[in-house]
């Protein structure tokens, strides 16, 4: 049973627009949670275009059931159960999609359609949106994609959100022994998934880079504008996880066969190619923008962005994307 609780400003406005059916003054009052509610979508799915339909479909079905609020929850809590049913139901559908698989080379199994979250899209405080380094990293997300749909929305909402069992059961249409036996065998697969990390996904975290993860990038983008492959292999360790996406599969190779990898896949043309790069952050992550110009054309033309982790100075996962036609990274197409 939900308990009942002072309105707040924010349920007062959101009340107000409701009851006089204006669109307009009801967006504007829903608008300033969109981020926030993004970034849950994207948990959810790993895929920020779907994510950003999610979230609009949020809104939709916000505005159809907008009299069935009652102020007697939190405005923002009420969003987040209708943005995790409309994501529940989307997961229902998707098995029909063309994938875009993320292989683990642990196992082999796939995380299908995953793309990167830009920073320029979350929200700007980092305490109130719940949004923490740990929980928006490709890896994190990766692992979060293993469990099956409703156990995922549970663990989500439980450790991450930081809800109590009760809201979440009442979320999801769930008995809270359902949601705690959910939220159970969701730590163990997240637990085996991210071995060493911490599963109180709710303290403060920092959205700044270190000093190293920045000399990375630094010298990452240096090698490839020089064509300097010796200085890329230097930068990689021998036990690297690579993915270039959309192409299957994920391979752990040591530095120089991912290198002559690339030369060989005509990703680097000994000596020819010309390169700019750009320093960004995607999902928190240190990044790089690749431009590539090719032979007669005016412009470096955006290729690729590459997301790196970096452990004790050098690359330990590289996950390349295709970043053309991605006006949403926010990245300039030409140089």
């Amino acid at each position: 049973m939900t308990d009942v609780r002072p309105l707040g400003d924010d349920e007062a406005a959101f009340l107000a627009a409701a009851r006089s059916g204006d669109a307009a003054r009801f967006a504007l009052v829903t608008e300033r949670h969109r981020r926030e509610l993004q970034v849950h979508c994207y948990r959810m799915l790993a895929n920020y275009e779907d994510a950003q339909d999610l979230t609009q479909e949020t809104f939709l079905r916000a505005w159809s059931k907008r009299e069935s609020f009652r102020g007697h929850a939190a405005l923002r809590t009420w969003l987040y159960r209708i943005a995790t049913n409309a994501c529940l139901d989307f997961l229902d559908r998707r098995n029909d999609r063309t994938p875009v698989p993320f292989e683990l080379p642990e196992t082999g199994s796939e995380v299908l359609y995953l793309q990167p979250y830009p920073d320029r899209m979350l929200p700007q405080d980092p305490q109130e949106s719940v949004v923490a380094r740990e929980t928006i990293e490709l890896a994190f997300i990766v692992a979060v994609q293993h469990l099956p749909p409703r156990q995922r929305a549970v663990f989500i909402v439980r450790d991450v959100l930081g809800w109590p069992a009760s809201k979440a059961a009442d979320t999801l249409e769930l008995t809270v022994a359902s949601v705690t036996s959910a939220l159970q065998r969701a730590r163990v697969t997240v637990r085996e998934r991210l071995p060493g990390r911490r599963l109180d996904w709710r303290s403060p975290a920092t959205y700044e880079l270190s000093d190293d993860e920045r000399g990375v990038v630094r010298s990452y983008m240096r090698a490839h504008e020089r064509n300097d492959l010796e200085g890329l292999t230097a930068l990689l360790r021998d036990d690297l996880r690579f993915v270039m996406l959309p192409e299957r599969g994920t391979s752990v190779v040591t530095a120089r066969d991912a290198v002559e990898g690339w030369v060989c896949g005509g990703l680097f043309r000994r000596g020819h190619d010309d390169w700019r790069c750009v320093a960004t952050t995607v999902n928190l992550m240190p990044a790089a923008a690749l431009y590539l110009r090719a032979p007669g054309d005016a412009e470096y033309r955006l290729f690729t962005i590459a997301v790196l982790r970096v452990v004790d100075g050098r690359i330990a996962e590289l996950t390349g994307f295709d970043a053309a036609g991605k006006p949403w990274l926010g990245l300039p197409p030409t140089l």
